[in-house]
């Protein structure tokens, strides 16, 4: 009986917990955006060094 139960508990709480994956919430969204922040952070760095780079090559010739 305590078998029958347990596999029951099993099967219905892996089927919540898969339901619940498939679903994007808050905290993803909020993941989601601060990951692009970081990568227009990074682009604008890079740019940014790239250009003083050239202006310093230029500056020297």
């Amino acid at each position: 009986m305590n078998k029958v139960i347990l596999s029951i508990y099993l099967i219905l709480s892996s089927l919540i917990f898969t339901g619940c994956a498939d679903q994007e919430g808050p905290a993803e969204r909020a993941g989601e955006n601060i990951d692009r922040g970081i990568e227009n952070t990074q682009d604008a760095v890079s740019d940014a060094v790239e250009n003083a780079g050239d202006k310093i090559e230029d500056a020297t010739d």
